[in-house]
């Protein structure tokens, strides 16, 4: 059943009493419909404009992080700030925190939220309304920030209103940029091979061979434990990736033997790529390894960890692999962002003839 609980009002007495077959639970002390998809349609229109309407314990269904990153909020309780800065409330962050929020997202939504408050010190966060907002946004478009940023902005204000206060579709009607179309950047299987042979040491070979061979994301290769690799199935366990959803990607026989040397010589103990004292490895540390062996490469494309998992995935596609395999592989959730390599993948213009030819 979809239970109603709410103060004693008039009004939404009488909106209860046009809603399908509303029945009183004693038991409860509280008013309920059958609980069907058309019926919280039918809630969610008669109450609109009127209360705010919690939905959250009917949408149980959302993934749940359930990998072992521990979320770390006491650099924001630690930290030295100004005096007339205002802080993102404690509210919030216990939010990120008990929704085990990744690390980078908590953040990305704390930082984006400050800015935000700090816009409108002397205001009163519940006062704020989608006059306020659009004036914060388009002081950001002024300053030619891109629509990702934009995007990102827009989340952790609502993640304020909608989930810590409890008030969903809040800001329903804020209209958000245009999403940008561009071409993920792909360079070629020659250059892929020059950049794994200008790299400095055995340890940043694996890292970059592991990027491109297996399609894994910068923070996927930092979390790889050395019981992900199995080199009996030739297979790598990807755990907690994007969405926090798990799966397999491919594990390549060069890569395998590099790996088994590397392991004898460097001893990780936990993550198959650690820093100091067994630490995490840092994220930029590879962002620096996979630039500069481009760079000793000359090649002339500035080069990512992201460039090698959009080349990993074009190459597949122009030897023939199935696209569905491929989001498979990539771990997408949709097959339309796997998509978008057909519009950079060389064998969708060698079948054309140009007419010029």
């Amino acid at each position: 059943m979809i239970g109603i609980k709410f103060s004693p009002d008039k009004l939404v007495q009488n909106l209860i009493k046009g809603l399908p077959d509303p029945k009183w639970s004693k038991r409860y002390n509280m008013a309920y419909i059958p609980n069907t998809k058309t019926n919280l349609a039918i809630v969610f229109h008669t109450f609109k404009g009127v209360v705010w309407i919690n939905y959250n314990r009917f949408f149980t269904n959302k993934p749940i992080n359930t990998n072992n990153e521990t979320v770390d909020v006491q650099w924001f309780r630690n930290r030295v700030t100004v005096p007339e800065y205002r802080l993102c409330p404690e509210e919030y962050l216990l939010k990120l925190e008990l929704k085990k929020y990744a690390n980078s997202t908590v953040r990305t939504y704390v930082s984006f939220f400050e800015m935000f408050i700090n816009f409108y010190k002397e205001k009163d966060l519940r006062t704020i309304d989608e006059r306020d907002i659009r004036a914060f946004l388009q002081h950001l478009i002024h300053k030619n920030v891109s629509n990702s940023y934009l995007n990102q902005a827009i989340n952790a204000i609502k993640f304020y209103y909608e989930v810590v206060l409890g008030m969903p579709n809040r800001f329903y009607e804020i209209e958000r940029p245009r999403k940008e179309s561009k071409l993920p950047t792909v360079i070629s299987k020659e250059e892929v091979l020059a950049i794994i042979e200008h790299t400095n040491n055995l340890k940043h070979r694996c890292i970059v061979k592991l990027l491109y061979s297996s399609g894994l994301r910068r923070s996927e290769l930092l979390n790889l434990k050395i019981q992900d690799i199995d080199s009996k199935r030739m297979l790598i366990k990807v755990e907690g990736g994007k969405g926090n959803k798990d799966r397999y990607t491919l594990l390549s026989k060069t890569a395998l033997e590099d790996l088994r040397v590397y392991y004898k010589e460097w001893k990780p103990q936990k993550l198959l790529f650690e820093g100091r004292k067994a630490s995490k490895y840092s994220a930029e540390s590879v962002l620096s390894i996979v630039k500069n062996a481009a760079k000793k490469a000359r090649i002339a494309q500035t080069v990512t960890p992201h460039v090698l998992r959009h080349s990993f995935a074009t190459h597949l596609l122009e030897s023939g692999v199935d696209l569905r395999q491929i989001q498979v592989l990539l771990g997408h959730g949709s097959s339309k962002t796997t998509e978008i390599y057909t519009h950079v993948a060389t064998n969708t213009f060698k079948v054309i003839k140009n007419p010029l030819d």
